[in-house]
């Protein structure tokens, strides 16, 4: 409460001995003080710790059995005989999967020619086998407590 001063304003009124209106045989201690009051509102916010939460991360581990296809190549070497003479020595040659490496001997004759002894053939064959490894897999998961506080802690 903040006691204002008289003044000779409208709605602040005090009785003055010098005012013509009031008649001058008052004496000072006749004088009436009139306090104004006035109230001012202040406003203002506080955080408040209403609870508190607590997290939890935990991490799980387990074992998953995977099926893998793998690739496997396997060569067959084998041996055919051909003996044939031939004017020119024959080219490496591919059939399918197989490659064909000749092989040539030279023989000792009047006349010297050449002669396909055999030829050596290696094919390639393909085919997929699948194998099964285990592997480590790991998953998080979260668990959320939440606490609240007693009524008494917190501020009113």
């Amino acid at each position: 409460m903040i006691p204002q001063k008289p003044t000779n304003e409208p709605g602040n009124e005090t009785l003055n001995a010098a005012d013509p209106a009031i008649p001058s045989q008052r004496s000072e201690a006749a004088f009436l003080t009139i306090p104004l009051i006035s109230e001012q509102l202040q406003v203002g916010k506080q955080v408040v710790e209403t609870g508190r939460v607590t997290l939890t991360k935990t991490v799980q581990q387990h074992e998953q059995a995977v099926q893998i296809p793998l690739l496997q190549e396997e060569i067959v070497v084998e041996r055919v005989i051909v003996d044939q003479l031939v004017d020119a020595a024959p080219a490496v040659r591919q059939e399918g999967d197989t490659t064909i490496y000749p092989v040539l001997k030279e023989e000792i004759v009047v006349l010297k020619r050449l002669r396909l002894v055999e030829e050596i053939r290696i094919t390639r064959r393909q085919s997929e086998i699948t194998d099964t490894q285990t592997v480590s897999l790991r998953e998080e998961a979260i668990t959320i407590e939440r606490t609240a506080l007693p009524s008494t802690e917190r501020p009113g």
